[in-house]
């Protein structure tokens, strides 16, 4: 299945805002439910008036929002306007610079901040920032300024940011390599029972909830990126674990989807439900317990820790490590009081 985000406009004068390929399994399902499916942050409602528009179109022609979707059905979303991911407008927001030559800078994002505009984050993004503070910031393969990798929104901390079109050739190319250095901190539901180990999967986009991802074996693997993820236990808490993450690859929710894979699912992460208590006791105060902490920490707890690459012009290998930041930390302490609270009884 593919989607992108072109600027072209077809003989009409539309935009093509979304593109998808109906997979081959596809069982027949209502248009406007199966892109909401597909879509982040669409209403149904949207989606609809979109199709009373006429902006939806299978196979070349509109159809209604019942349309039913059928194997390799071509959908594409048009508009009369181009896609705003495209109108980049540069914003004055704030932006926590740990280190900055002429090549490059690494950032400290805050939870909450996205990366780069997309379907529903039009502004506030980093890109919106990194375009403020910086010119001539040099454009990734996605046209996407100075961006070398990315992490999600809700997971805090460093990101290389390229200042030249050589550092971000040399910065893509250790990526792609796997010679760049990326750890983190998560805190993941149970009791992980290995003190280390290593998950491999190929990783994909999920067949039924494509806002998610899954790993895929054997057969099914060309429906994913190979994916390898090296894990280590930094201190058991009873009920959940906190861990330290090796990225030897960096596939979209590679943590998020490979420490659901072995059982552990991360602390609050929404996107694959662990905001529901996935381990404990069915006691009323312990579900009070959980909720609060919930309440101290509202995003799933994974921290880009630590980041290390060589320098594009010096060669020298470069190191940053950042604080975990205090919602995780104070999810952390609250654990803590909790275990040792049980161990006193």
């Amino acid at each position: 299945m593919e989607e992108h985000l072109p600027a072209a406009q077809d003989s009409d004068g539309l935009y093509e805002h979304y593109a998808f390929t109906a997979e081959k399994g596809q069982q027949p399902l209502r248009i406007d439910k199966y892109l909401m499916n597909f879509i982040e942050n669409a209403t149904r409602s949207k989606i609809q008036a979109a199709a009373k528009e006429g902006s939806i179109y299978v196979n070349g022609d509109p159809v209604k929002s019942n349309y039913k979707v059928k194997p390799f059905d071509a959908i594409k979303v048009l508009f009369a306007h181009p896609p705003h991911v495209n109108l980049l407008v540069p914003e004055d927001i704030p932006i926590d610079v740990v280190y900055e030559d002429d090549d490059l800078l690494v950032v400290n994002k805050p939870a909450g901040m996205v990366v780069h505009p997309g379907h529903g984050n039009y502004s506030g993004t980093l890109i919106n920032a990194l375009t403020f503070h910086f010119d001539n910031l040099p454009n990734n393969s996605s046209e996407r300024p100075g961006l070398v990798h990315r992490i999600d929104k809700d997971t805090s901390g460093l990101l290389v940011v390229a200042k030249t079109e050589k550092a971000m050739a040399h910065l893509s190319n250790q990526f792609a390599e796997k010679t760049s250095e990326r750890e983190y901190v998560a805190l993941v539901w149970g009791n992980v029972e290995d003190d280390e180990g290593t998950i491999e999967g190929h990783i994909g986009r999920h067949p039924k909830n494509r806002l998610q991802n899954t790993v895929y074996f054997g057969d099914d693997e060309d429906k994913g990126k190979a994916a390898v993820t090296h894990y280590k236990v930094l201190e058991r808490l009873g009920y959940v674990t906190l861990v330290s993450c090796k990225l030897e690859t960096g596939r979209t929710h590679q943590i998020r989807v490979h420490m659901k894979h072995i059982g552990h699912t991360l602390f609050n992460d929404e996107r694959y439900g662990g905001e529901r208590i996935l381990k404990g006791t069915t006691f009323t105060k312990y579900k009070q317990f959980v909720d609060n902490c919930f309440k101290v920490l509202p995003r799933q707890a994974l921290h880009a820790k630590t980041l290390g690459f060589e320098h594009p012009s010096t060669g020298e290998f470069m190191r940053f490590t950042s604080e975990v930041p205090e919602d995780i930390q104070e999810c952390i302490e609250k654990w803590r009081g909790y275990t040792k609270h049980q161990d006193t009884l």
